[in-house]
């Protein structure tokens, strides 16, 4: 496991004006450069390139070590206080790099300390390196020293660090940003949520009433015979139906795909007067070869298997299923659609086990093994709040009074 220090940089010249980033990768042990990144951007602000040579740093320590300790250094107090939680991000271009930038380790495994400028001279050269190649419209490339000191690890693709081209939106990027987002806590750690910062998205957290498999406890997954509610199910579809309609406060309602999810969610929806949208990324996990199993049956069958996934979310199930590293990446990529979608709204989101109890996870900055920690049982009713500048709250978990 690596121990990396960060120091990243950015500029513009005219605030919005020509604006550039430059960020070095080094040994923390050593001091020796393990890696140097910079770009052009065009016409932006000093903030947003500053952000952007942040992301562009801690992606670069990622691609030499994704379990690395980092601490980053930067000349920026802005982007330091933000990035440790301690001032909120209003601006709207920086609230998805700071988004980014948290997602690519965990927030435990990074550490921020403000410098001064003349501490921060390496990233602030490469910076004015890639605006000076930018402006002569030449893209920025390595020295030949620092090259051969790295052993060839430096520089940047053509796509890395531009908004347009991130790795979280490209297909080349899909792997790594899945096992980032298996471990991410992709909301910074700060106290309270300020009172002029406007009502949060609310996610109210529903798992689907039962089903036949339910009561027995098989795995039930994407991958499965798609069971439908039982009578029982139903029944306890109608009794939350009953809660929500007498609260008042959903205003619309996303399903997973899946029978048992949009059965519960139409229930629901029709004694609420809304429709019923539908959201792929909400969809339970595919248990493989193990769908319709009992866990005792598992445990006869792969016991290999199962101990690996029980010890590692990278593990996946017998036969190709999906590993929880996938599934939270699926999840939260739908959660953060899903908020920017209802911001300042209450949304009943229909689903499963395993992706609410990574909803709730997430919020917590919980470890992936927590999963086996909490106990979520069927029509249950757990919920969510997300505020404008990244922060969570979960305000409830696996409440069943309704059903009793």
């Amino acid at each position: 496991m690596g121990e990396f220090i960060v120091e990243a940089d950015g500029g513009s010249r005219g605030n919005p004006g020509p604006a550039g980033y430059g960020a070095v990768v080094s040994d923390a042990a050593t001091g020796e450069t393990l890696a140097e990144t910079a770009e052009y951007l065009g016409v932006a602000t000093n903030n947003v390139a500053e952000y952007r040579g942040l992301l562009a740093g801690l992606r670069a320590a990622h691609a030499l070590d994704p379990r690395a300790t980092v601490h980053v250094r930067m000349d920026s107090k802005l982007v330091i206080e933000q990035m440790t939680g301690r001032w909120k991000i209003k601006h709207p271009d920086m609230k998805p790099l700071a988004a980014q930038a948290a997602r690519v380790f965990p927030p435990e495994r990074v550490t921020y300390e403000w410098i001064p400028r003349e501490r921060n001279k390496h990233a602030d050269r490469l910076a004015n390196e890639a605006m000076d190649a930018g402006l002569r419209g030449e893209p920025w490339k390595a020295s030949a020293s620092t090259a051969e000191q790295a052993g060839g690890a430096t520089g940047t693709s053509p796509a890395a660090g531009r908004e347009e081209d991130t790795a979280e939106d490209t297909a080349a990027g899909a792997a790594d940003a899945d096992a980032r987002a298996a471990r991410a806590v992709a909301t910074p750690s700060a106290g309270w949520a300020p009172a002029d910062m406007g009502p949060p998205a609310t996610f109210v957290l529903l798992r689907h009433g039962e089903t036949p498999l339910t009561p027995q406890k098989r795995f039930s997954g994407s991958g499965g015979s798609d069971p439908s509610l039982s009578d029982t199910g139903r029944e306890q579809a109608e009794r939350v139906a009953a809660l929500l309609a007498r609260r008042g406060t959903v205003q619309a309602v996303v399903a997973s795909p899946l029978a048992r999810t949009r059965e519960t969610a139409g229930i629901v929806a029709a004694r609420l007067g809304l429709e019923v949208a539908v959201d792929e990324g909400l969809r339970e996990t595919d248990f493989g070869a193990w769908e319709g199993l009992t866990f005792a049956e598992v445990r006869e069958r792969h016991p290999d298997d199962l101990n690996a996934w029980l010890t590692s979310p990278d593990a996946e199930p017998t036969g190709g299923g999906e590993s929880f590293a996938a599934t939270a990446a699926r999840v939260a990529a739908a959660r953060d659609e899903l908020v920017a979608a209802y911001a300042g709204r209450t949304v009943l989101l229909v689903t499963h086990v395993t992706p609410i109890k990574t909803l709730v996870r997430l919020a917590l900055g919980a470890p992936p093994e927590a999963l086996f920690r909490m106990e979520l049982s069927a029509a249950s009713l757990s919920a969510v709040a997300y505020y404008a500048d990244g922060n969570a709250s979960v305000r409830l978990f696996n409440d069943t009074s309704h059903l009793r």
